[in-house]
């Protein structure tokens, strides 16, 4: 008998159990229905906003990797506060504080992790933006040097003159100085030579001038600058500066080119020598000098 009064009374305690739950699912389905709204609600504008930003805020961003990875984190963040939203709805407040603090621990962790990786990714969010580097420029950097064809996220690649690909990570781009030579549509070209210590130096000065001034437009504030830097082995040497159409290092070596030729053709037709380096040995005199002590040494 006590037996059957305990198993009636554990049912009766089963049965009051469920219809407590009961009446907290019928009274919380409101709340419940809504959350799910509000939650669809979120990821749609998150879907529409990530949309928005990747066609229309970044239209100037050529990186398609970093409009992608703005486009879903903005998706991201949108969802997030959905879900934060609807466990707030549903009273959830010990969960919504769990999940909180657990994300925090979660992300710290990730954090000290990813140091590195971290700091890469800000550094590709930076030069994204930054209008002194871009996909298509001719830029020198970390003993390297080569023409921009990809920034993402965690390195820019640059392909160089010998057709390999280089890549460098983004915090060494942003950590050292890099030379972009497609920032300006000008550069100054240097070229050196000598003349023979025979020659009238106004002269070799006027013709040098005229030789590249016949090839290269200098165009306002520009001129051609000659300066003679100092007295050769076998030649007063100078320096030749002026400004030609640059945008990468091809370009550069082509105006040296064009300036040599020009030169040498100038000079050819104005007789004015380039002289090379010439070295007199003098075997006679050595030779004497030899024959001479092994004469002393005979008669001694």
């Amino acid at each position: 008998m006590t037996d059957y009064f305990d198993i009636t009374k554990a049912f009766e305690k089963v049965l009051e159990k469920l219809s407590g739950w009961g009446e907290s699912i019928i009274l919380k389905t409101p709340n419940f229905i809504l959350a799910i709204l509000v939650f669809v609600a979120f990821w749609y504008v998150g879907k529409y906003t990530s949309h928005f930003i990747k066609k229309i805020l970044l239209k100037k961003v050529g990186q398609e990797s970093i409009k992608a990875i703005v486009a879903r984190t903005s998706f991201i963040v949108i969802v997030v506060i959905g879900f934060f939203t609807a466990l707030a709805i549903l009273d959830l407040d010990k969960v919504l504080t769990s999940v909180l603090a657990g994300a925090g621990v979660v992300g710290l962790a990730i954090g000290l992790a990813l140091q590195g990786t971290l700091h890469n990714t800000f550094s590709g969010f930076i030069l994204s933006f930054l209008p002194n580097i871009q996909i298509g420029d001719w830029i020198v950097t970390n003993n390297h040097e080569g023409q921009v064809v990809d920034i993402n996220l965690r390195s820019v690649t640059i392909i160089e003159a010998d057709n390999n690909a280089v890549v460098i990570p983004n915090s060494k781009i942003i950590d050292s100085p890099f030379k972009n030579f497609t920032g300006s549509s000008r550069s100054r070209i240097f070229v050196e030579c000598g003349v023979g210590y025979e020659s009238d130096l106004e002269l070799v000065k006027k013709v040098t001038e005229d030789a590249i001034a016949e090839i290269f437009t200098q165009k306002v504030n520009e001129e051609i600058e000659f300066f003679y830097s100092g007295f050769g082995d076998s030649s007063i040497n100078y320096v030749v500066r002026y400004w030609a159409d640059v945008r990468n290092r091809k370009d550069i070596l082509k105006a040296q080119s064009e300036g040599i030729l020009a030169i040498k053709k100038a000079y050819n037709l104005n007789n004015i020598n380039i002289p090379f380096p010439i070295r007199t040995l003098d075997f006679g005199k050595n030779k004497f000098r030899s024959e001479t002590i092994s004469i002393k040494n005979s008669d001694e």
